[in-house]
């Protein structure tokens, strides 16, 4: 299951109510059941149904929320820091754990509850006994209701992580806003994600996959940076995790129609190199530029303007 999968988390009220319904419904269906019991055997079998329904209902949806959760210590790296970056971590670890502590409460108290109405033959005390329960589970998950709101906040942070491949060699491709790193990406992979026409065009990690026979190089479109690494934005540091995690080499675009100052753009490739990766330089846009505006540029960094060559000095990291 991705973190797109994770379902919506609903509050405590919401599953007080559908145990709670669930249960009546279910005692109506065996009222209406014929046999030769007597009144006190039919309305014990009630009650013991009644606890049961609720008991299952409200420990199947909370397991199924703990289920659905990733294991944050089976994670990647990356996500492990995309998780630790973008919410408490602390805080979600110990909001699944009071699920778990509900559920032991919740069949505890079932357990205690049940033995009582079986031994009994007293009406009021089996009645009373099953309204007691309900009044305690319900109590139970207004303590937790704080911790389902906060995880269904972490839900909807997981959903906008970007679905990556952390098992296959990955290369970034960096730069800042409008320099052409998606165009790019479709011209290497033929992956189509979405353009449009302003700064930060990229809204998350856009993946491609360059494949030379059985082999997959998995390339990563990381939203542009205004270089301010001391100042991330989330979009921000999805890219920065992405090339400090799963690149092994960075593809760092280059645009001379100065969308950005050169200047700037050269001190952000500086600061890509210090993160010790192998780094290739690509120069955009040439197709609508003289050689002579590039030249001195790429001639300084070594840079590609072709996509075939950029494509074969790229399979060499396979």
């Amino acid at each position: 299951m991705g973190f797109n999968d994770i379902p919506q988390v609903e509050r405590g009220d919401f599953y007080i109510d559908v145990a709670f319904s669930r249960a009546k419904d279910r005692a109506n269906q065996v009222r209406t059941r014929k046999g030769p019991r007597s009144r006190i055997a039919r309305i014990k079998e009630v009650e013991r149904i009644r606890l049961s329904v609720v008991k299952d209902t409200l420990v199947k949806k909370l397991m199924y929320v703990i289920r659905t959760f990733p294991n944050i210590d089976d994670l990647s790296l990356f996500y492990v820091e995309m998780v630790r970056t973008t919410m408490d971590y602390d805080k979600l670890k110990k909001s699944l754990g009071a699920l778990q502590w509900c559920i032991e409460r919740v069949q505890d108290l079932w357990l205690k509850t049940n033995f009582a109405v079986t031994k009994s033959d007293d009406l009021t005390k089996m009645h009373n006994y099953r309204k007691a329960f309900y009044g305690r589970v319900a109590s139970l998950f207004k303590r937790i209701d704080k911790h389902l709101k906060y995880l269904d906040e972490c839900r909807k942070i997981m959903r906008k992580f970007p679905s990556v491949k952390t098992g296959i060699p990955s290369v970034s491709i960096s730069g800042f806003p409008n320099v052409g790193k998606t165009t790019l990406l479709f011209k290497l992979t033929g992956s189509k994600p979405e353009i449009a026409a302003y700064a930060f065009t990229t809204t998350g990690i856009n993946v491609g996959l360059l494949k030379k026979d059985k082999a997959k190089l998995q390339m990563l479109d990381t939203p542009g940076s205004l270089n301010r690494f001391n100042k991330m934005n989330p979009i921000e540091k999805q890219a920065y995790l992405a090339v400090k995690h799963l690149a092994k080499a960075i593809v760092y675009v280059f645009d001379v129609t100065e969308p950005f100052p050169l200047k700037d753009q050269i001190k952000l490739y500086k600061q890509l190199k210090e993160m010790k990766k192998p780094v290739l330089v690509y120069i955009s846009k040439t197709d609508i530029l003289e050689e002579e505006q590039y030249k001195e540029l790429a001639k300084k960094y070594k840079a590609i303007t072709d996509i075939k060559e950029l494509k074969q000095k790229l399979l060499k990291f396979l």
